[in-house]
Formats: C-alpha cells, structure tokens, sequence
C-alpha cells in the first residue's frame, strides 16, 4: 500500500498533477502529447517544437544527488516528452552570479527559464521586468511579477511523514535533523519532522544543527560539516538522522555508515541516487520533493499558454511531496505512515511550518 502511494509517481498521478498545475499557473489549455511529441528518441523534436527552456541551478550545481539534479529530471523530461531544446547553467560557488546567468539565458532566446531555489527570487524580480516578454518560474519563492510563476511545496508535510517513520523506527527514542542554511524554508523540513516524530512518541528526543546562518549558502555544500554534525548526533544516541542540507547530506550518510545507524535523504529517493553500497544501505526513506513535477509541469503548461503571476502549490493531495519506499526499509510501517498521509489530506491534522 505504501509503496503504490509513495514511490515514483505514476503516469495517472502525474496527470492529474500536470492539471492542477496547468490551472495553477494561469489556467493554460492542457492537452495530450502527441507520440511525435512524445518520443525520447527523436533528434529532430526540438526543432519541431520551437520550445527552449532555460535553467539556471541553485548552489552545488547538477550533480548533487538532490535538489538540482531533480530539477534537472524535470527540465530533461521537457527534452524527451515535449521537444525542447535545452540548456542548464550552474552560479559560482557564493551564487553571486545568478542575475547574470538567468540574463544570459535570456538574451540567448530561451522561453520560459527556470531559477531553482529560493536565492533567486530576487534576481528573477529584476530580470523578469527586464524581459517583460519572457516567462520565468522560481522554485520555492512566491511569484513577484506579471511573467513569473511561483512553484512551491509543502515540505512540511512530507517531513512529517517522515518523522512519522523515523520515530516508529527509532530503537532509541532519539532523533536528529540536519539543515543545511538556517533560514524559514529548511525549518519548514525541521517543523514537520518534528511534529511527525512527536505525534508517534510524544517524549522522543531530537537534537538540531544548521550548517550555516541564514544567507550563508555554503551549507548546502559542505559534506565534511554534514558528516561532523551527524556523528555527534549519533555519539549523543540517535539512531537516524534526516538531513535538508542538500550535497551535505553525503556527510550524514557517512557518519550513518560509519556509525552502524541510518539516516534519511531529503528532495531526491537517495537510496537511488547515492551510488556507494555502503552508503545506500543507511537510507531507509527520502522526502521526496518532486522540483521535477513542478519544473516539468511549468513548462507544460507555458507550451499549452499558461501565464505567470500566479503560485503553483505542489502537496501531499498530489504527491509533489512524499516518502519513497527502495530498500524496503519502512514498508512495516507503512499502515502508519499511510494513516498520516490521509488525515493530513483530509484536513483532520494541520503540519506546522514554523518549529
């Protein structure tokens, strides 16, 4: 039951999310892909579809096993299923050069581009009013401009799943979270994992550590810090850790290994994307935050028309946030986990934002 609920969306699920995100983003026609369109295989389908997309990655850049690589998945599904043509750009290590980045995709002709993260809101402000004729979208920031679509997530409710899982796992009744910055966005993960954790044990233990202060990025790339805060956590009695720390969870997951406990991965199924066996074997769950629904689901619904202006809201009620199932590792918990998911849908628990 779980697995079917929380594992890799489905082609149904996914459509059904495509058009609320179609009506989200200003109510753009949404219509079926033709197999022409479809095709993975075809060279020529981007130059059929005259559609360019640009992307411009947050901190850490492609390859970070997480955030941006699950925008990436978005931005290469528009490749195969819709015929674009495509192109990603990664910011200098401080970001000090988004502005420039969204600029040069821009006046390269790119329409619509994409800025993941929320460090680009601003930079996106002042570009979208720039190039008033182009249509821009930002992960996790409010849409602040006429061509410029919000795409947002309830991280906090996947996160409490998450805690859900983790305390009716947890042999030592301790917990840890690592966040990467601490800014309002990473402790939306906090608030929901905790609320979750204490709704299993309310007296459960959680130990807290940001890598960074609120803007100071680096957080979000720094494994050696990751690895430092969760072997303390383990040392102190944890048992598992969730991190929302992006490339710095690859540190978390060492300290796990190294420490014979587990930990849990946040926005991509890590136990997928995280190649090392050994590493693998400590990641019992991700909170998975489906950036590459939402990317795919802008573009989609710009093809089909859609302006911006508005937010698209990606929640549990359509999976844009969940818990994956590889590894098997929470299927015995899965009645409780699925008991969560349909009183958070239902409205019967509301998941704080804030700890």
């Amino acid at each position: 039951m779980l697995r079917s609920q929380f594992g890799k969306m489905t082609m149904v699920t996914a459509a059904g999310a495509m058009l609320m995100a179609a009506a989200a983003c200003g109510g753009g026609t949404e219509t079926t892909a033709s197999p022409a369109a479809s095709s993975a295989a075809s060279s020529e389908a981007p130059q059929a579809s005259g559609l360019k997309v640009g992307l411009a990655y947050d901190v850490g850049g492609r390859g970070d096993k997480s955030f941006n690589d699950s925008a990436y998945a978005g931005l290469e599904r528009a490749q195969k299923e819709l015929g674009a043509e495509i192109k990603d750009l990664s910011p200098a290590a401080d970001g000090s050069n988004r502005g420039e980045l969204l600029r040069q995709l821009a006046e390269a002709g790119y329409n619509p581009i994409v800025g993941v993260g929320f460090a680009y809101g601003e930079d996106i402000q002042k570009t979208a009013a720039e190039f008033p004729d182009v249509q821009f979208a930002v992960v996790d920031s409010a849409s602040n401009g006429p061509n410029v679509t919000g795409l947002l997530f309830a991280e906090e409710q996947g996160s409490y799943l998450a805690g859900v899982a983790a305390a009716e796992k947890s042999k030592s009744n301790h917990l840890g979270f690592v966040g990467g910055v601490e800014n309002d966005l990473i402790k939306k993960f906090q608030a929901g994992f905790e609320a979750g954790a204490k709704s299993v044990k309310s007296d459960i233990k959680l130990d807290i550590k940001y890598l960074t202060p609120d803007g100071d990025f680096s957080g979000f790339k720094a494994p050696d810090k990751g690895k430092i805060a969760a072997e303390k956590m383990y040392q102190d009695g944890a048992d598992i850790v969730y991190h929302a720390s992006g490339d710095s969870g690859l540190g978390v997951f060492q300290a796990a290994a190294a420490a014979g406990k587990q930990a849990i991965g946040v926005d991509s199924d890590q136990y997928e994307t995280v190649k090392e066996a050994d590493l693998k074997k400590v990641i019992m769950t991700s909170m998975l935050k489906r950036v590459d629904v939402g990317v795919f689901e802008f573009i989609k619904a710009f093809q089909g028309g859609a302006k911006g202006g508005t937010n698209a809201v990606y929640d549990l009620k359509v999976d844009g946030v969940g818990l994956s199932t590889s590894g098997g590792f929470i299927d015995d918990v899965a009645a409780k986990v699925d008991e969560a998911k349909k009183k958070i849908v239902d409205g019967s628990i509301t998941v704080p934002s804030k700890p």
